[in-house]
């Protein structure tokens, strides 16, 4: 491996570094098993290990078996080179508008089915968790993601649209600790007992929490310092808005809209996910940030029929 000093910093570096599939393959290894390669079989670390260059795979000297680095990651069972996923990783990671299964397959040159299963791969990637509670001052806002009823067919939105506001669109709450990261949730809908129950399991009692004036969120006093701004009036008072997380709906609604144009409801999630991902990111370098994804490859694996489902591609 050629020292941290020499690694990828553009797109460009990193498309001419990992084009050698050994070094991709080195790469992947020295990140994931920083103390030497685990075999999958047995959970044995030995850095006295086999490794069959020629085939780039090592075989464990306890129970002889053959592993590769894509065992036991987003990457398992795929016949796609890393030369090719991981460039298309640091593409998604820093694009910050993202990037759709068409633009993918041309860049990469694979079809654009396979483009279209590789992002959602790495967006599993991207999914972020903890069990930390987000504290201080907290933005709690909700916002609604589906097409525009005046663009659609006079027979789609007699189908799509059964009421009036937000019918037919899936409802999202999002949760922002200021100066911090930022939580997405598709919920089912925005009534006080959906609301209030995602509040207390991801805000740490005692915290300021900012939201608009839907009267979903009254009742949240004295469990927390409750302050609401109504946006028929003002947009903020002072401390009192919800201003951080109307700037990550705007980025994800552009996302949606301008790039991925169609994205099912089953999926929307995911693309919660990437753009959480990029947000709470968004004070690294483009090559720390495709390193916090690379970081969480292991673990993770998404089968193309459990991904497909019913659903159509975007």
């Amino acid at each position: 491996m050629e020292s941290p000093a020499n690694q990828p910093k553009t797109l460009l570096e990193a498309i001419r570094y990992f084009s050698d599939l050994e070094v991709a393959t080195q790469h992947v290894a020295a990140t994931r098993w920083p103390d030497g390669p685990v075999c999958p079989a047995c959970g044995l670390v030995d850095k006295k290990h086999y490794y069959l260059k020629s085939r780039r795979v090592w075989k464990c000297r306890s129970c002889k078996k053959q592993f590769s680095v894509k065992v036991g990651t987003i990457f398992e069972d795929s016949p796609i080179g890393l030369d090719k996923w991981l460039p298309a990783m640091w593409i998604i990671a820093n694009a910050k508008n993202g990037v759709s299964s068409c633009e993918l397959h041309r860049a990469i040159g694979v079809t654009q089915k396979t483009a279209w299963f590789m992002l959602h791969r790495l967006r599993l990637a991207m999914q972020q968790g903890s069990f930390e509670k987000l504290s201080g001052e907290v933005e709690a806002d909700e916002t609604f993601i589906g097409g525009k009823s005046k663009n659609m067919h006079k027979d789609k939105r007699k189908e799509k649209i059964t009421g009036s506001g937000a019918s037919g669109k899936v409802a999202v709450m999002g949760l922002l600790e200021r100066h911090g990261e930022v939580r997405t949730k598709v919920v089912p809908d925005t009534k006080t007992k959906t609301l209030q129950v995602e509040i207390r399991e991801q805000v740490e009692p005692g915290s300021e929490v900012y939201t608009d004036a839907l009267r979903s969120y009254r009742g949240l006093d004295p469990e927390y310092v409750h302050r609401f701004i109504d946006h028929a009036e003002r947009y903020a008072e002072g401390k009192v808005h919800t201003n951080g997380l109307e700037n990550f709906w705007g980025l994800l609604k552009r996302s949606l809209k301008g790039t991925y144009i169609a994205v099912e409801p089953e999926h929307l999630f995911r693309y919660l996910d990437e753009q959480a991902f990029r947000f709470n990111e968004r004070k690294g370098q483009d090559a720390d940030r495709f390193g916090k994804a690379l970081g969480s490859v292991a673990g993770r694996r998404l089968a193309y029929s459990e991904l497909v489902g019913r659903t159509a591609l975007d």
